[in-house]
């Protein structure tokens, strides 16, 4: 019988969960392992983690993956994304922060990756064109352009692994007037460095984390005032003078924006963080998934396996509290169904399965319950593999102290510090408040972590 072969498609965080999982499984002794192959279009590993100065258009014509601007810090506790079987402290040889900057993050997630050779697997610069399911031969083909030679390749698989993440492809409202607007609208997408509008007047569209993040950097940075219009609610966080909440837009005049309440400023930029949309183009209609941001997407088994077809995994595709491990948790259970230590039931039994999750997720009402939900998710998934154990309740009760934390003091909360879960380690805090460290390099952030000692204790 010939191996199985499997394609990954995205070399982000969630495709390299996947190679990762069948490395685990190799280094354990796991005999006659798949053969693999990942697509990933930009030119290195990481995914949304890779910051590049592009918007629009990469090199080869390609929309431009990355969302990732200049300063981003982490905006959740790192205790909550750490890989249970790499610490941080693991990997920096010393307890860090509890919320690190992007280029921290990302050289903890390349570092356990450089511990196993994963990069053979992955050929760059290969955006994937189609994929189609034959049933007579139930093998996937799958059509590529290797910029690398000019040419499209087409292969057969046995499974598909959909990674290509789904905060990549804007969703842009429209609002009567803007094309009249004589400054500067983007998306969120497409916002790189805060500096750009320092002294500036900016109006932040959206109600969620992209607001909330990017107008904290831009006020970081020297704006001269950060509006936020909300749709429905507003964030509702204690904002510094120079931060404020207001209504949504009902037109534009020049450079004016008028809103629902009656009141109107002119500004110099409009920033949609509007969210993004789940854009499969290389799927066909029954293999794609269609839904919006969630924390249980319908029509998947498991939140991972395409109900009609199981062959056809989707990772990553959740509304996200957990990040890294999830991401781990769900790729440990993928490949044991492709190993065939984990067999899948019936398509009946499945969507059953499916039905009695979507049932509780409805009767979640708050971020609190949105928190226990996925926590218990991990943990479903967990209990079925050797996925090491990471304390996932644990991080579920940080993941709340965080949510209080940001309602105590939104400007401030990434100075607060957390316990691993894996080490036991207290994180030694910022001995600065975050507003002042504009330097957020790698060097700079691990010399900074090291002017503050930290109490190590060990849980038992």
């Amino acid at each position: 019988m010939s191996k199985k072969k499997i394609a990954i498609l995205g070399a982000g965080p969630s495709g390299l969960a996947q190679l990762r999982a069948f490395e685990a499984a190799r280094l354990a002794g796991v005999k006659d392992l798949p053969e693999i192959v990942c697509y990933e279009k930009q030119n290195d590993i990481g995914g949304m983690w890779n910051y590049t100065w592009r918007t629009g258009l990469d090199r080869n014509g390609e929309p431009v993956h990355g969302s990732m601007y200049r300063y981003l810090w982490s905006n959740g506790p790192k205790e909550c994304l750490e890989f249970a079987d790499y610490s941080f402290e693991e990997h920096f040889g010393k307890p860090i922060p509890s919320y690190p900057p992007r280029e921290v993050l990302k050289d903890y997630m390349m570092g356990r990756l450089e511990k196993q050779d994963i990069r053979k697997y992955i050929r760059f610069e290969c955006p994937v064109r189609w994929v189609t399911f034959d049933d007579e031969t139930q093998m996937f083909t799958v059509t590529v352009m290797n910029h690398k030679t000019g040419e499209q390749e087409t292969n057969e698989f046995d499974y598909v692994v959909v990674a290509t993440g789904h905060f990549s492809t804007p969703n842009m409202p429209y609002f009567e007037g803007l094309e009249e607007f004589p400054n500067r609208v983007m998306h969120a997408h497409d916002f790189r460095d805060a500096l750009e509008f320092e002294g500036k007047d900016i109006l932040l569209v959206g109600g969620s984390y992209s607001a909330e993040d990017i107008g904290t950097q831009c006020y970081k940075y020297g704006t001269n005032s950060v509006t936020i219009s909300y749709r429905s609610n507003p964030l509702g966080y204690k904002w510094p003078e120079g931060i404020k909440e207001v209504p949504l837009i009902n037109r534009f005049e020049g450079d004016v924006a008028h809103f629902v309440d009656g009141s109107s400023q002119r500004f110099d930029a409009v920033i949609m963080c509007t969210g993004y949309l789940f854009h499969f183009p290389f799927l066909p209609d029954e293999l794609r998934l269609q839904t919006h941001n969630c924390l249980y997407p319908a029509n998947l088994y498991k939140g991972i396996f395409w109900q009609q077809n199981p062959k056809l995994i989707y990772l990553g595709m959740q509304d996200q509290y957990f990040t890294f491990n999830m991401f781990d948790a769900q790729a440990w259970y993928a490949r044991d169904v492709i190993l065939d230590n984990i067999q899948l039931p019936e398509l009946a039994a499945r969507q059953a399965d499916e039905a009695t999750w979507l049932a509780e997720y409805e009767q979640v009402t708050d971020v609190s319950g949105d928190i226990d939900f996925q926590a218990k998710y991990i943990r479903d998934l967990n209990n079925a593999t050797d996925y090491p154990e990471f304390a996932v309740e644990k991080q579920g009760e940080i993941l709340k102290q965080w949510q209080k934390d940001k309602q105590v003091d939104i400007m401030g909360f990434r100075e607060k510090a957390y316990r691993s879960t894996l080490t036991g380690t207290l994180a030694p805090e910022l001995p600065m408040p975050w507003l002042e460290i504009l330097d957020d390099s790698l060097e700079h952030f691990l010399n900074l972590s090291s002017c503050k000692k930290s109490t190590k204790k060990q849980v038992s």
